[in-house]
């Protein structure tokens, strides 16, 4: 039950196009052709990882736009995925007890800066580490569940007060406030702390003050009932095995930290939430989107149950998830009202942070820097077999001898137009600007170096295979 990092050195997409197996065309308002955009994405992503299937939902301009799925959610006998589906959403889970804790706050009841201990008497150092330490993973208290697997230990029925027990009084992995460190323990014992402060069960809490608002129909406790064959079946496998169903985790062990269930549809419901800061105060949004900082300033990327990013210079407020059988993620531009929810129903592969953040600069129309959309002028042109000997300077010009042009051609115009292609840093060196770019393809992704003088002609423009 943890967040699923996105790593696009590692993401390779084979270059054959597969056919969507089911489309929701009623929220369809998605243009046609970012429409084909995040169709492709998404099933090339699927193809080159073997993930059985994905939904997804997407909002612009703060409205929930356009719902689809593809691929199979269940193998054995096919079943083809649809949007009507539920999926574990896993950690994701998470800002839902952060918001219930700020609901709780809103209300009078506690507050982010009370001492745990207040509310869950025994936990080690309680009467220092504060909610909001839980809700930022920067208190101490060791993770009960940081493995990709479901081990042995966890087949058994267990209840919440046994895993504060077990965890919560062990020795703190570092001094409160000091690191940031994922942990499912905190928000299991956030969870505690809801049901004891407002005198009811975590899921109806949820159920009252936010499901319901929202019209969120579909949400399932999947910590308490498994999900139905209606729904998306869990897989896993062994190395490069075959896809086998996934086993269940004992009852309990999800609990506030991951124990949501929902179709894409749903929650993108919530991000539209989100967006319009329609369920809490407007200073409940700050205080969850405000990255929280360690003692000593340093910044955690982490605010309130969601991570806080930058996407090409747009505020991005995410979190993925895993429980066994799922990988899920959710990622929201909340200043630009536009947001991607993606399920897959097979856990430890990260194809679902990568359809999201694939897909997100088309979702939100973020246009290519200056330095992207020249670096992507000059990639066309080779891939025509030639280039603008006004934009070099005298060493790159003699560089791109016929031989060279020609190597360009032959290698990269078979490729045809890139899924993207996004600067991923800079710095000076030898008096001119080191830029590095990322292009992804279906099949591989390929890494660009550029040098620049101050004049703005380029000294280098040099394409290798991607990491």
């Amino acid at each position: 039950m943890k967040r699923i990092p996105l790593s696009l050195t590692v993401v390779a997409f084979l270059s054959l196009l597969i056919c969507p197996a089911f489309s929701a065309q009623t929220d369809n308002a998605l243009d046609a052709l970012s429409r084909e955009r995040i169709d492709r994405i998404a099933s090339q992503v699927l193809e080159q990882t073997d993930v059985p299937s994905a939904s997804i939902a997407i909002v612009q301009h703060g409205k929930l736009v356009y719902t689809h799925a593809y691929g199979k959610a269940r193998l054995q006998p096919p079943v083809p995925a649809t949007p009507a589906m539920r999926y574990s959403i896993g950690s994701i889970s998470k800002q839902f007890t952060a918001a219930a804790i700020l609901l709780l706050q809103e209300d009078g009841k506690l507050s982010l800066d009370d001492a745990v201990g207040k509310y869950i008497p025994g936990l080690t150092r309680g009467d220092e580490i504060t909610i909001r330490q839980l809700l930022s993973h920067t208190s101490g208290y060791q993770d009960f569940w940081p493995e990709d697997y479901v081990m042995t230990t966890m087949k058994p029925t267990v209840t919440a007060q046994q895993i504060m027990d077990t965890w919560g009084k062990k020795a703190l992995d570092f001094e409160p406030g000091t690191q940031w460190q994922y942990s499912n323990t905190n928000f299991v014992i956030a969870g505690a702390i809801v049901e004891k402060v407002s005198g009811e069960p975590y899921f109806k809490f949820l159920t009252e003050r936010i499901f319901h608002p929202l019209n969120m129909t579909s949400v399932w406790n999947s910590d308490q009932t498994k999900l139905t064959l209606a729904d998306a079946t869990p897989y896993y496998r062994h190395a490069l095995g075959p896809l086998r169903v996934a086993p269940k985790e004992g009852f309990g062990w999800m609990f506030a930290a991951g124990e949501l269930a929902m179709t894409s549809h749903d929650l993108a419901l919530w991000d539209e939430s989100l967006i319009a800061q329609s369920v809490l105060k407007p200073e409940s949004y700050r205080q969850m989107f405000n990255e929280v900082k360690l003692a000593e300033g340093k910044g955690t990327h982490y605010g309130l149950g969601v991570s806080i990013r930058d996407l090409a210079g747009h505020r991005e407020i995410e979190h993925s998830g895993e429980v066994s059988g799922f990988v899920s993620d959710n990622l929201v531009l909340v200043d630009d009202g536009a947001a991607i929810a993606v399920l897959t129903n097979q856990d430890a592969v990260n194809a679902a942070s990568t359809i999201a953040h694939l897909a997100a600069p088309v979702i939100a129309a973020i246009p290519p820097s200056p330095d992207e959309k020249l670096a992507l002028d000059i990639y066309r042109q080779l891939q025509q077999g030639r280039i603008d000997r006004s934009l070099l300077a005298p060493n790159l010009s003699d560089y791109f001898t016929p031989e060279a042009i020609a190597d360009f051609q032959q290698s990269l115009a078979p490729l045809g137009e890139p899924l993207s292609l996004r600067q991923t840093g800079s710095e000076l060196r030898g008096g001119m600007t080191l830029r590095m770019f990322d292009i992804v393809y279906p099949g591989k992704r390929l890494r660009l170096t550029t040098y620049t003088y101050p004049d703005g002609n380029l000294e280098q423009y040099l394409i290798s295979p991607g990491n």
